[in-house]
């Protein structure tokens, strides 16, 4: 994989993440370096392969420190690799010798250069049981110029070349801290659960800045505020880490249920916000399913450690092809939260396939279809100019004309007054994790009765949807997460509170409404704790 290298050595830390078909030797390859079996569910033991994201420390021989991501590298398991590989700066490609190249090798590569990581090395692993020359060859038309090391995590062998062709593509990269990327800190969420005598804890990579015990942060989509009462670093208590680092962080103020896969936690003052739409450049591979890529076609977005289904609109040229680079509107049915200039991948939904990556040039633009004035704008954006400086119709940016924005599902009635339409918006603005009636009559400035009568006229006018006793939503992003709740039940024969949890990255509160939402609908029904689509009985 070639691309461009970045000039300069440094001791700032590093995240790794592993690449590779499954059963390729990946996680007997992190056991081996580190000593650390980052299999921890009982599942992965019994099948023998990696379900969820794993986790090691390593220094490498100058001490400078790598965080290690391994992914798994099952074809049903790319959207939890994509999550990993998202905060990594260099990978580690595995390529078993007695098997060679295989498809989810390619779609781990087409990952990464989505990514824009282009710095790491190729392990040929099993050495001791295939051809390795054979598989390096395979590898080097695909990786040309990258080294490549022959290993066996069995025997142990060339362990030693590795870890010193790591340090050798390591120390061409500054790292996060050092890279230009301080500034305000943003932690993406891969796990949240709650310690007994410690209360809830969420782990992730640091993409940018610093965090420090007593810090405020906020957690986005959600609007959540919490305070930081301690971190560690790989089981290490710090009082403050820095970008590049994995971190464990327990905070006060929020519960586990309510924080998932897919969260951002920032500064309080962060400008950082949900968004349904973004604009960015689209780089597409060249071949296989992207040469089918429509303007208008559903795709999954993947960004950070959050997904969203949307549909893709090209704003120039002649549309979509392969190997193209092509700016682009993705319009979403679920919030994502990006910053200018951070990366996406785009896959294909059915047959789940990879599309490729690209950069977003406009983090929270208005609904457009491009235009002369809108390109320059873009275009201006891209070359790093402010938004204010750009030419063209600048977008709105308040969450309040953003929610206007967003297309609805019905006419504004005549009849609602200011205050329900405050309530209205307020729930749009929510998206996908609405808060609990109380909060939001609250918000509104309301008092309860005058603001139960006014949710049941937004119910009558199909501005609002009741779900559960204390609990609306706005009918939009309900639709989407309906949507996907049937998919994946269609997917696996049923879902469950914590299936559902884990497939949208939510919490068990919004999971169980969800489900009971649908069992009123009579478009599933329970079947102990699991929910199935009516229409298989």
């Amino acid at each position: 994989m070639t691309g461009p290298a970045q000039p300069g050595t440094g001791s700032a830390p590093l995240t790794l993440g592993t690449a590779g078909h499954i059963d390729h030797g990946k996680t007997a390859l992190i056991a081996a370096l580190t000593g650390r079996d980052t299999d921890r569910l009982p599942e992965e033991h019994k099948r023998g392969i990696s379900i969820e994201l794993g986790y090691a420390p390593l220094d490498l021989p100058s001490g400078r420190p790598l965080s290690v991501v391994d992914v798994p590298g099952h074809g049903r398991f790319v959207r939890t690799m994509v999550a990993g590989a998202s905060g990594i700066d260099l990978f580690l490609l595995c390529v078993a010798a007695d098997d060679g190249v295989m498809p989810q090798t390619r779609e781990h590569l087409a990952v990464l250069r989505g990514l824009g990581v282009y710095t790491g090395v190729v392990a040929v692993t099993k050495a001791d049981v295939g051809e390795p020359e054979l598989a390096a060859e395979e590898v080097a038309e695909l990786v040309p110029g990258v080294e490549t090391v022959p290993v066996s995590a069995r025997l142990g062998t060339g362990l030693g070349d590795l870890l010193a062709a790591r340090a050798r593509a390591a120390a061409t990269l500054p790292g996060r801290a050092a890279g230009g990327t301080g500034g305000s800190p943003r932690l993406h969420v891969d796990r949240s659960f709650t310690l007994r005598g410690i209360g809830t804890v969420v782990t992730g990579t640091l993409w940018s800045g610093e965090i420090a015990a007593g810090d405020a942060m906020r957690v986005v989509p959600q609007e959540l505020r919490a305070r930081v009462r301690s971190l560690q670093v790989h089981d290490r208590p710090v009082e403050r880490a820095g970008a590049g680092q994995r971190l464990a962080l327990n905070l006060a103020g929020v519960s586990w249920r309510e924080l998932g896969r897919g969260d951002v936690v920032c500064a309080v003052n962060d400008e950082l916000r949900a968004t349904y739409r973004v604009d960015a450049r689209l780089s597409l591979e060249g071949g296989g399913s992207a040469g089918g890529l429509e303007s208008g076609m559903r795709v999954q977005v993947h960004h950070g450690t959050r997904e969203a289904p949307g549909r893709i609109f090209a704003l120039e040229g002649d549309g979509f092809g392969p190997g193209s680079a092509t700016l682009a509107q993705l319009r979403l049915e679920s919030p994502l939260v990006p910053a200018i200039g951070d990366r996406l991948i785009i896959r294909q939904i059915a047959p789940p396939d990879t599309l490729g990556g690209g950069v977003v040039v406009d983090a929270r633009p208005r609904r457009h279809r491009g235009g002369k004035e809108m390109l320059r704008r873009l275009t201006a954006l891209e070359r790093g100019e402010r938004p204010d400086e750009a030419t063209g119709p600048a977008p709105r940016r308040s969450g309040r004309s953003e929610a206007r924005d967003r297309p609805s599902v019905a006419p504004m009635p005549p009849e609602l007054d200011a205050a329900a339409l405050r309530l209205a918006e307020l729930l749009l603005d929510d998206g996908e994790r609405p808060r609990a009636d109380a909060e939001l009559v609250e918000a509104a400035g309301l008092d309860p009765a005058s603001a139960r009568r006014r949710l049941a006229e937004l119910v009558r006018a199909g501005r609002a949807v009741r779900v559960g006793q204390n609990l609306h939503w706005a009918p939009e992003p309900l639709a989407g997460l309906e949507a996907r709740v049937v998919a994946m039940c269609e997917r696996d024969g049923e879902a469950t509170i914590a299936g559902v949890r884990n497939e949208l990255g939510t919490s068990r509160r919004y999971a169980q409404a969800l489900l009971e939402h649908l069992d009123a609908k009579k478009v599933t029904v329970r079947r102990g704790d699991a929910h199935v689509l009516r229409r298989r009985r």
